[in-house]
């Protein structure tokens, strides 16, 4: 009996040694698998935090580059940045450089045209989300997402020849050749409606159902609930839609150089008037400016002033979306 006893208990210390090197060795396979994860995730994390790097010195090195340059005509050419901003005639030729026509022309084109698309947008929006969802989901917003494909020097060309025309038509005498403000906000309401209805109709579907189920359970109709429910719950959205489509409006040049008339040296009086913006400005002047003449700093100005107000633009945009995550919560 003695000896079998002996012989279990070898047995028992035998297992429990061959337990603890397999336990021994699943713990160095695990180590030397997880090396790897570990070293997979520092690359990741490295790869990941250089790419944030690169982004971030291209837009600080180019709002520096266009800052400097554009700075240049106050502080070394000494032309006066008072004089420029309200200044009323902008004749590059003879050293006459007022933007007020060209920051007016861009206000202009840019208020108008949204307001041509956002009534448009809305309602389209409000047809896809609440009226036909299944129609406006799978047909009408894949036809009105193709027009962002369109080229703008294709929408400046029908511009040209349909819009033009139908002012000349319409205004007569008054309307000279059909280039001016009008015109150019037509055009430009074209461009910016497929941005301003897709980022319309997203914001509109984002809206809980429950506010909309509460909303008909207290006897509210479907028009009713879309206009003091969805839209009222939905316009900080909107509102970012509607800036989007400001800046692109603001920022375009070619579609608007061929239908605005492109006059620069005064202050437009009327929508029918031939005008300039700071865009089309810009382009037609580089091809006579010298480098590093007096003319070719205020082109870079002008640059100054559309690079300001683009990230004014965007701060707003923050400043809605901040809002609107207050008003959710």
């Amino acid at each position: 009996m003695p000896r079998l006893s002996i012989k279990g208990e070898g047995k028992a210390e035998g297992g429990a040694v061959s337990k603890a090197r397999l336990s021994k060795t699943h713990e160095s396979r695990k180590t030397h698998k997880t090396l790897p994860k570990q070293q997979l995730e520092d690359v990741g994390l490295g790869l990941t935090g250089t790419c944030v790097a690169l982004v971030a010195l291209i837009v600080v090195a180019l709002v520096f580059m266009v800052f400097q340059q554009g700075l240049t005509t106050f502080f070394s050419d000494g032309v006066d940045f008072g004089a420029f901003i309200t200044g009323p005639h902008w004749i590059i030729e003879e050293g006459q450089f007022g933007a007020l026509p060209l920051i007016v022309g861009s206000f202009s084109v840019t208020l108008l045209s949204m307001l041509f698309a956002l009534p448009i947008a809305l309602g389209s929006a409000i047809y896809v989300v609440e009226v036909q969802p299944g129609f406006g989901r799978h047909v009408f917003q894949p036809l009105v997402e193709l027009l962002v494909g369109i080229p703008s020097v294709v929408y400046g060309l029908i511009g040209l020849y349909v819009v033009n025309s139908s002012m000349r038509a319409l205004f007569g005498s008054a309307a000279g050749t059909g280039a001016g403000i009008l015109s150019g906000a037509i055009v430009l309401a074209v461009m910016i409606l497929p941005t301003v209805t897709t980022l319309s109709i997203d914001a509109l579907a984002a809206v809980p159902n429950d506010y909309r189920e509460g909303s008909y359970a207290l006897g509210c109709t479907r028009w009713q609930t879309v206009w003091h429910v969805v839209l009222k719950s939905a316009r900080p959205s909107i509102m970012t839609a509607v800036i989007l489509g400001m800046t692109r409006a603001f920022g375009e040049t070619l579609a608007v150089q061929f239908v605005i008339g492109n006059v620069e040296k005064s202050m437009p009086t009327s929508l029918l008037d031939p005008a300039a913006t700071l865009t089309t400005a810009l382009t037609s002047g580089l091809a006579n400016a010298t480098t590093g003449s007096v003319q070719y700093h205020a082109l870079w100005s002008l640059g100054m002033l559309l690079l300001g107000m683009s990230l004014l633009f965007i701060l707003i945009i923050h400043l809605i979306g901040r809002k609107g995550a207050k008003g959710n919560d």
